[in-house]
């Protein structure tokens, strides 16, 4: 008996991301691509995007592994005391308990793929927050477009 079977994958665009600010004083916002109710799965997947000087609130997880990829810009990784630079190209993995910071230090916003597994209530957290709109820069990087020309 054949075992293997073809499951239709799940395909979403930037336009059908959902973005939250988690809190109203937060300096990031959340675009979740997916998660526990997309991918039937206990993952989060979304793109953390961080204003300049923006930064996540010092945080940790009990049992999830947090994977961040920077998508563009520049800042600084902070887990358990050890700080690391970071850019467009890197990626960073925090063990679950690893009291962790994502920082812009660059001139332009940072993007970050952010992967977490299990997803312990992250989706739901930011779910909990202030829905947000992507605007067209956000949309340019998540398309991988030039980004556009403001006046």
């Amino acid at each position: 008996m054949n075992t293997n079977r073809c499951v239709i994958p799940v395909i979403k665009s930037p336009q059908d991301y959902q973005a939250f600010r988690i809190s109203p004083q937060d300096t990031n916002r959340l675009a979740l691509v997916f998660d526990t109710a997309t991918a039937n799965k206990s993952l989060t997947m979304c793109v953390e995007i961080f204003d300049v000087d923006g930064k996540t609130p010092p945080n940790r997880h009990r049992r999830a592994v947090e994977m961040f990829f920077i998508l563009k810009g520049e800042g600084r990784a902070m887990c358990d005391g050890k700080t690391v630079s970071i850019q467009a190209g890197d990626s960073i993995l925090v063990p679950a308990t690893g009291t962790h910071i994502i920082e812009n230090t660059g001139s332009t916003r940072l993007y970050a793929l952010c992967i977490m597994v299990p997803n312990e209530d992250f989706a739901e957290l930011i779910r909990s927050g202030t829905p947000v709109e992507l605007d067209e820069e956000d949309i340019s990087v998540l398309r991988r477009l030039p980004a556009p020309v403001l006046c």
